[in-house]
């Protein structure tokens, strides 16, 4: 896939704001589906949505749970690039992550994005 396939979505929020974790992850599903290459990457609260568990919410009426997106997201490839300053501040356990997330910060976003450029959301 070439780099400007790579889609980005920058996340601060977790679920103190759950409709906007929910339009990342409709945003983030769209793009798997168009083929597209997607990290999200979590900082602040967010940073709790790499956790088994901590995604279960609904975040208005008619809204998909949160817990059923994140599932969809990392069934279709999308990967979880978790702030490791905001993971650690908040005392978290690494051991938890699950497969599609991992501990990395900005140079690693940037090595992520490659040569070329990337879609950007930033929620």
């Amino acid at each position: 896939m070439a780099a400007d396939d790579n889609v980005v979505i920058n996340l601060a929020t977790g679920l103190e704001d759950a409709e906007r974790v929910t339009v990342a992850f409709l945003v983030a599903g769209a793009a798997l589906d168009k083929g597209r290459h997607v990290a999200m990457f979590l900082t602040k609260e967010a940073v709790r949505l790499a956790l088994p568990g901590y995604g279960e919410a609904i975040a208005c009426e008619g809204c998909p749970p949160v817990s059923r997106l994140m599932e969809q997201y990392r069934e279709g490839g999308g990967e979880l690039l978790v702030c490791p300053i905001c993971f650690n501040a908040r005392k978290l356990s690494e051991e938890h992550l699950p497969e599609n997330a991992r501990l990395a910060g900005a140079t690693p976003l940037w090595d992520w994005i490659g040569e070329g450029h990337a879609t950007v959301f930033s929620y």
